[in-house]
């Protein structure tokens, strides 16, 4: 089988097996997005007949890995977009198989608690809600701290465009909270506009602004505008925490080979860390690689303009556009450091996954590369 590579305008002819080892892979790959970058359509085209006959979705982790972003670079060449991708339909999948967004909410959680600090309102406004995952995590929490006397009245102010899906959710945690005796309250709000809101709260309670994977979503093509709005909104409520949890990646990029490449790296330590934790034949791995992740992927390779939503950025942005808002780091507690590593041990007993303190805020990688980030401000 043979792989076309291209110097210039002159295209070279280079033999490869049928079993591709993962470096070559990748490194077609990339020679593939360039190809499709110079609008080298013929040469691009055989790239990815190769690359779709030496890999597959059932494969090791390099094989799907190659699979998914073949995939997502044969919708660019063929300027097709994305799939849609609902991940309030793969988020639960998600959630049990991965420890990202575990990891994410247990250590928000911690950050709320510590910043309630015993107080007897809790107000949680709660940006993109979805299932709401995060919440019996807290709830039970509460309910098991045996030095609240009383425990606090916990509201949760829940946001989404889907409302629907907000009534479902609050149905589920007001029943599982009357399980555990809480004294609950949960309001769903419909918001399409984030720069425009207002939410009033109560004198004496603690308002804690949760943003799980979330401020991402308001980077756009023409910069970060909506979002420094919108924090400069949150920051006028004054609340006592703010909790921050995004991948530690750089996907927004309007440089189609910079963003490529920058996922490419990233995505593969992710499908590496799938394939330490779960069986080859695992069908729910291969569920969640195809809704969740293959669709993240084609979303940051296939997709552009407005129609493209996966636009990550590391710790350093997030901590600049913070600070410029006016919010100062709370660092998170050695109690949060070892509470995710704990969830680690338990669950996901795998050498490769780490969990370090850095500018106060944790980090969750694969063997040295670091996923995800969680950080609270005040």
């Amino acid at each position: 089988m043979k792989k076309n590579t291209t110097t210039n305008n002159t295209i070279t002819t280079t033999t490869i097996s049928s079993s591709t080892p993962p470096a070559q892979s990748q490194c077609l790959l990339l020679r593939c997005a360039e190809l499709i970058h110079r609008a080298d359509f013929i040469a691009a085209r055989h790239a990815i007949s190769i690359l779709t006959t030496t890999s597959s979705p059932t494969g090791d982790a390099a094989d799907r890995l190659t699979h998914h972003f073949t995939r997502a670079l044969s919708l660019r060449l063929r300027f097709l977009p994305p799939s849609p991708h609902d991940p309030s339909h793969s988020s639960l999948s998600f959630n049990q198989l991965t420890p990202f967004l575990r990891f994410s909410h247990l250590t928000a959680n911690q950050a709320i608690l510590e910043a309630a600090n015993n107080r007897p309102s809790l107000h949680i406004l709660d940006f993109d809600t979805g299932h709401g995952l995060q919440w019996p995590l807290l709830l039970q929490a509460i309910a098991d701290r045996s030095h609240f006397p009383n425990p606090p009245s916990i509201q949760i102010t829940a946001t989404g465009t889907d409302l629907s899906l907000l009534f479902q959710t609050g149905r589920r945690l007001q029943s599982f909270a009357d399980s555990l005796g809480l004294c609950f309250h949960f309001h769903p709000i419909c918001i399409s506009q984030t720069t425009s809101f207002s939410f009033p709260t109560n004198r004496g309670e603690i308002l804690a602004v949760n943003c799980a994977l979330f401020l991402h979503k308001l980077i756009k093509d023409d910069g970060f505008h909506e979002l420094k709005q919108f924090l400069q909104a949150v920051k006028g409520m004054n609340p006592a925490v703010v909790t921050v949890a995004e991948k530690e990646a750089k996907h927004s990029s309007p440089l189609f080979l910079q963003r490529f490449a920058e996922a490419l790296g990233y995505y593969s330590a992710v499908f590496e860390s799938l394939e330490a934790t779960l069986p080859p034949s695992s069908r729910e791995r291969m569920v969640v690689e195809r809704m969740w992740i293959g669709r993240e992927i084609e979303d940051i390779v296939a997709g552009e303009g407005e129609g493209r939503r996966e636009r990550h950025e590391r710790f350093e942005r997030w901590e600049g556009l913070m600070k410029d808002a006016g919010f100062v780091v709370k660092p998170l507690s050695g109690f949060a450091l070892a509470q995710a590593r704990l969830l680690l041990r338990l669950h996901y007993p795998s050498e490769g996954y780490r969990v370090e303190m850095m500018k106060g805020s944790l980090f969750l990688g694969w063997k040295g590369k670091p996923l995800y980030a969680v950080s609270a401000w005040s």
